[in-house]
């Protein structure tokens, strides 16, 4: 049985994928009155073989006068209904929550970017893309762009992957909605986040090596190989235009084409070396990208320092020491020894969530922020406590080291199932740890507590450790 027309259309607007903004707003022009397949065509930017497959589709609900083409009249409601783009929501106030925000990380060479910038990027999403029921995934979200789209657009799902504990807990608090997951980029992405994405977008650190890592862990993230976008704000300084030409040959070596570039289209509190300000750039796949992708990097994964400035920069120490642990699963031994002195603030934690070796010591900075005092020393505790006993040596073996001692402690509770699962999904770890403690719960029951405990369904099918830290916690409890 032959489809109806207006189900043929929106088969075509379907296959362009978050692409098909421009195909839309082309129906809708059929829907508003009579226009030659030239003007269609060059009104909206969409290939001539895309519109005449948009119009075969309407085939019977279409007239034709004198090489004009429109909807019939009677049908033109119906195709309002369904393709007409929702309008965007107000998107004003980031100001607001920009200010409540923490503070970038100096550590991680962070700028954050204004409010106006925020708001831009998100207005620009939405009259660009066709975004209702599609999914953004920030790699690194300092400027709360995921905020502005959420604002911009309620019906964007929308999920971020930060490094940073704090800005994850605020984009949490915020009430809108959004999936954090805690990561590391050196040593992967979340594997909940990979294959979720129509479109990404990343403010990514302004080297060849962190704009090739964030656009390539991005590249990961997207479902649609085809239609799928990644947009970036980069910028370099007019006056050494040999940095921008080594960026962009790190994109082009991802095989992705760079398909448009907005100049100054962000600007930032700071960064005035590039006078406060980038371009927005934006990148799609090719069939080649997909060939090089895990090979490139592979060469970053681990081993590469990606910031311009700090310890974490180009010219600070490898972070080899936790690559093989949270790059990968997990990790038997007996007894091991970790060096994470170039620890910018997470590993430390993370390592102890990932390792179930008996014994451990961890080398870390004196002053690592979770050593600095009893409350942090005491949240450590906490996080962990169910698996592992800690003996925390300050100023040992030198006044800017300290060292960690962990004990693994007796197999038992709920709590310390999910710390030594941490790498399996969280709705099957908590069903089988719930039914462990309780043999006369039924397997469909245990699932539908966990589900019930865990709270937002799309963190069922997540990893423990890739959860950011504050909601680990009250799970644990």
């Amino acid at each position: 049985m032959e489809p109806e027309p207006i189900d043929a259309v929106a088969a075509v607007v379907s296959a362009s994928g978050i692409a098909s903004r421009r195909l839309r707003d082309l129906i809708m022009a059929l829907a508003g009155g009579p226009a030659t397949l030239d003007d269609l065509v060059r009104d909206h930017a969409v290939p001539r073989r895309t519109a005449e497959a948009l119009l075969r589709a309407a085939g019977a609900d279409l007239r034709s006068e004198r090489g004009r083409v429109s909807l019939e009249p009677s049908i033109r409601q119906r195709y309002h209904e369904r393709f007409a783009v929702a309008a965007e929501a107000d998107v004003t106030g980031m100001a607001e929550l920009i200010a409540g925000a923490p503070r970038p990380d100096q550590a991680l060479d962070h700028v954050s970017a204004t409010a106006a910038t925020a708001e831009r990027r998100a207005r620009w999403l939405a009259r660009t893309y066709d975004l209702a029921g599609a999914r953004l995934v920030c790699i690194g979200d300092h400027d709360l762009t995921s905020l502005a789209v959420r604002k911009a657009l309620p019906g964007t799902e929308v999920t971020v992957v930060d490094v940073d504990e704090r800005l994850l807990e605020y984009i949490d608090g915020q009430g809108a909605g959004i999936a954090c997951y805690h990561a590391d980029l050196r040593f992967g992405l979340p594997p909940a986040v990979a294959g979720t994405a129509d479109v990404v977008f990343t403010d990514p650190p302004y080297t060849p090596e962190g704009v090739q890592l964030f656009l390539g862990r991005g590249a990961q993230a997207l479902r649609d190989r085809t239609n799928g976008r990644l947009v970036m704000a980069y910028g370099f300084s007019p006056l050494t235009p040999a940095l921008g030409l080594k960026v962009q040959r790190a994109v082009l070596d991802l095989d992705l084409v760079i398909e448009a570039m907005l100049p100054a289209f962000n600007r930032y509190h700071g960064a005035q070396a590039v006078g406060s300000a980038s371009d927005l750039y934006v990148c799609r796949p090719t069939t080649h990208t997909w060939q090089v992708l895990d090979r490139r990097l592979d060469k970053l994964a681990g081993s590469a320092n990606i910031y311009t400035h700090g310890e974490q920069s180009l010219e600070g120490a490898a972070a080899r020491g936790p690559a093989r642990i949270l790059g990968g699963g997990p990790l038997q031994a007996d007894e091991l020894t970790v060096d994470l002195a170039g620890d910018p603030g997470p590993w430390l934690a993370r390592v102890l969530l990932a390792l179930n070796v008996p014994r451990v010591t961890l080398l870390v900075a004196n002053n690592h922020p979770d050593l600095r005092d009893e409350s942090a020393q005491a949240a450590l505790r906490e996080l962990v406590g169910a698996k592992y006993d800690l003996r925390l040596r300050r100023s040992t073996p030198g006044p800017k080291q300290a060292i960690v001692e962990a004990e693994l402690r007796p197999a038992g509770g709920v709590a310390g199932w999910l710390l030594t699962h941490v790498h399996g999904k969280i709705g099957n770890v908590l069903r089988d740890a719930l039914i462990r403690a309780d043999p006369s719960l039924t397997r469909a029951a245990a699932q539908e507590r966990a589900a019930e405990l865990v709270g937002r369904p799309e963190y069922l099918d997540a990893r423990l450790i890739d959860l950011p830290r504050h909601l680990i916690v009250p799970l644990l409890a």
